[in-house]
This record gives C-alpha cells, sequence and structure tokens, in this order.
C-alpha cells in the first residue's frame, strides 16, 4: 500500500494495510468510522511516549483522520513538527500549494500541503481523466482555484479538455471532464460561477463555461476569438478583479486583448490594446483591479520589464497604462504574482532563475524593488508562480529542476528562503495557492 503520511524531516510512514495502520514496525490504533453517504473514514493514532528512533519526539498522543479513499488512491503528508498535521486537519481548502502533472500519459493534479515553515509535502494526487502534452505550456493559469476556494480547475492540454475538482473538506473530488472547445488549452481563470479557458491552437480562442457544482456547462455564445486568427501565442486569460473585463495577452503580436463582460457572463467583442514592452507574458491583478503584466522581450538577455494598467468605469474593457515597460534588467520575465494586499509584484525570470519584486502603488504605478529578490538555483528555469492567500509564502514552480521553491515574504516585500520541494515532474504545469 502507498505511504499516507510523513512526518516532516524526522519521517515516519503510516500505509493502511486495510485493518490497520502501520508505521515501520508500530501498529497503531485504527477506527473507522461510517459516514452516512460518503466515503468512510480512518482515524490512524499514535498514543503514549515512545522512546528512541524516529518516534522519540512525540510525547503525547496524536491523532489523524482521512478518509479510505484518500488512504488508498492518495498521500496525506502530517507533521507535528512542522504544522502539516494541522494544515491536513484544516481540510484542503487552506494551506494547500495545488499543480497538475501534465503527463500525456494521464494528466494529474497534485495537492501539497504547507508546514509552518513554508516547506511543502505532496498531501494527494488525482488522475484529471485528461491528458497532459509532457512539454511546457508557455502559459500561466493552468491550473485555477475558483474565488470561494471550492473547486480547482485543469487544463489537459493534450486532449482538448478542462477538469474540475471540488474541495470537499479533507476529501479531493473529482466532479467533470468537459471538451475545452477549441484546441490545445492552456489558461483557465473564474470569477463567480463562470469559467473561460484559454485555447492557444488553430485560431486560437476564449470559451465559456457555466460551473453548476463542479459540472462545467458551456455558455451560451461563449466563444470568442483573439486579435486574430491564429499566429497570437497567447499566454493567460483572466477576469479582472471587479469581473467586468476579461484579458488575455498574446506572445507574438505583443498585444492585449480585452473582452467586456455582460451580465450574462458571455463576451462582447475584443478589444486590442498595443503592449509598452515586448513579450507580453503572465500577469496579475491586484486588490485594486489594477493589473500587472510581465514582459519577456523575446527572451533578450538583461531585456525583460513589467508594466501596469488601470481600467476605468467608463470603459472598463479597456486597459490604460500606468506604468510602462518598467525593466528588472532580467532575462525572459514570464510569470507574475501579487501580494492579496496588492503592495507587491513578484516575477519569474526564466533566463535568469530568479525572481524579481516590484512595489505597486494605489494608483498602479510600479517601482523595481529588488532586480534579485530570491534565487530559485542555476539552470533551474522558474516558471509558474504563486502567494498564498495569507500573503506569507511565494512558491515558484521550477521548469528544469522538477522542484519547488519556497519563500517567506515579509512585511516589506523581500523575501527569505525557505526548504525546496522536490521530485516533481519538469513536465508538469499551472500552480496556484490558499
Amino acid at each position: 500500500m502507498d505511504d499516507i503520511c510523513s512526518l516532516a524531516a524526522r519521517t515516519v510512514a503510516f500505509r493502511w494495510n486495510g485493518t490497520e495502520c502501520v508505521a515501520g514496525r508500530q501498529r497503531l490504533r485504527a477506527r473507522p468510522r461510517e459516514r452516512e453517504g460518503k466515503v468512510p473514514e480512518v482515524t490512524c493514532s499514535i498514543a503514549g511516549h515512545h522512546k528512541g528512533g524516529l518516534l522519540s519526539f512525540l510525547t503525547q498522543g496524536v491523532h489523524m483522520t482521512f478518509s479510505r479513499r484518500t488512504l488508498i488512491g492518495g498521500i496525506v503528508a502530517a507533521s507535528i513538527g512542522l504544522g502539516f498535521a494541522s494544515a491536513a486537519l484544516a481540510g484542503l481548502r487552506s494551506g494547500m500549494v495545488f499543480t497538475s502533472s501534465n503527463d500525456p500519459a494521464g494528466n494529474e493534479l497534485l495537492v501539497y500541503a504547507r508546514g509552518d515553515d513554508g516547506g511543502l509535502v505532496l498531501a494527494t494526487r488525482m488522475a484529471t481523466g485528461g491528458l497532459g502534452t509532457g512539454a511546457g505550456l508557455g502559459s500561466q493559469g493552468a491550473v485555477t482555484l475558483s474565488r470561494d476556494g471550492a473547486h480547482v480547475f485543469v487544463v489537459n492540454a493534450g486532449d482538448d479538455s478542462v477538469s474540475t475538482f471540488a474541495l470537499e473538506g479533507a476529501d479531493l473530488v473529482w466532479k467533470s471532464k468537459v471538451p475545452s472547445h477549441g484546441m490545445h488549452p492552456i489558461s483557465v481563470t473564474e470569477h463567480h460561477g463562470r469559467v473561460y479557458v484559454l485555447n492557444d491552437g488553430g485560431d486560437g480562442n476564449v470559451a465559456g463555461f457555466r460551473n453548476d457544482h463542479g459540472m462545467l456547462q458551456p455558455l451560451a455564445d461563449g466563444i470568442r476569438g483573439l486579435s486574430q486568427a491564429g499566429g497570437t501565442m497567447p499566454a493567460q486569460v483572466s477576469f479582472s478583479t471587479d469581473g467586468d473585463a476579461l484579458v488575455v495577452t498574446e506572445k507574438a503580436t505583443n498585444r492585449l486583448t480585452s473582452y467586456r463582460v455582460r451580465d450574462d457572463f458571455s463576451l462582447r467583442q475584443p478589444l486590442v490594446t498595443a503592449s509598452p514592452g515586448m513579450t507580453p507574458f503572465g500577469f496579475a491583478f491586484n486588490a485594486r483591479n489594477r493589473l500587472i503584466v510581465s514582459e519577456a522581450a523575446g527572451g533578450a538577455p538583461g531585456a525583460s520589464s513589467v508594466s501596469s494598467y488601470r481600467f476605468s468605469n467608463v470603459d472598463p474593457q479597456l486597459p490604460q497604462v500606468v506604468s510602462a515597460a518598467v525593466p528588472s534588467a532580467q532575462t525572459a520575465a514570464c510569470w507574475v504574482a501579487v501580494t492579496p494586499g496588492g503592495h507587491f509584484a513578484y516575477i519569474a525570470n526564466t533566463g535568469s532563475s530568479n525572481v524579481s519584486s516590484y512595489h505597486v502603488a494605489p494608483d498602479g504605478s510600479l517601482s523595481l524593488q529588488e532586480a534579485v529578490a530570491g534565487t530559485t538555483g542555476e539552470g533551474s528555469a522558474p516558471a509558474d508562480l504563486v502567494v498564498s492567500a495569507d500573503g506569507h509564502h511565494l512558491y515558484v514552480r521550477n521548469g528544469t529542476t522538477g522542484t519547488i521553491s519556497s519563500f517567506k515574504v515579509r512585511d516589506d516585500g523581500t523575501l527569505a528562503q525557505r526548504p525546496l520541494t522536490a521530485g516533481l515532474s519538469p513536465n508538469a504545469a499551472g500552480l496556484a495557492a490558499n
């Protein structure tokens, strides 16, 4: 059977053998409990004081509860010293980091539990029912959480579909897989139960859906083209903070394509805005509805920049430049994350293997805080990055090393290195956190 608990650096592996939990030679008390209408649970307990070995640090009884579905099909991380136990007991809606394997033999959603020190341990994994590509998607937003935290959306670029999972307490529940209504989906976004998927294959488009308790239903008149038919190389789709606009970045055309969102969540025709910097890639909206966009400059050494935009009430789909192409002197700035308060933005520089930080003023104007705020390892090619919902942690998926770098976000926006998480496929795609 699979290991289901791993206790921090001082490791105890728990297995469920059908009747009891096993930790090495230890036999732990197991108490099955039936839950009406749900998968049964099993409680594994370590009672009393254990002398010597890996259990010597435990001085009081500890118990954890898991569903049998999780015990049999997944991995749950728990730690007394580092706080994984409290994260697991809090359920999947808090303290978790999500990514996808992007495996061409079968895509999976991977869920990591965050410890008190910011480190990650794989908590569970589940097949999406779709296929990955086994290659980088060149996008941001391949994995996205709904704004209410109840659902996770994952693109399956290998078979042109999108999957939806529900976070039900400690249970990860697969809900649906539907066609993306285009070719090669690479990014997905959600706002108030409406979901849009960005397809970069063929002519390219955005396709809209209604999220009905995890079942995605196509929106009437919910498909729109990009700035032109084909050749745009889009990178990301996202709703604005207020939900009035939908935005797509296009790497090949150096454009932002935006759409006014109607009351029924269908879209008006696209509006095209020229990017101040070359190769607009990833972006994020902050709490004040300011748009922060990275510009990779075609990967030219030391030529990357970041621009910011605001949206007016008069024309809420039109991005208006606030700060134009503020340089970072780094290479291939591709992914963007902002803190919950909206004061700081972090940029993953794939070509420089580091992270830059910017200060974001209330009006959206940008100033470079640190060109190198954190490093991810030589040749690591940092890709997706995300700030946790509490604003205290930054996570960066490294594209060539199969790792996730962790940083503590200090009050002044500076970063402090935290434990590195290994074991991730270099082909993984997307990063989200709650």
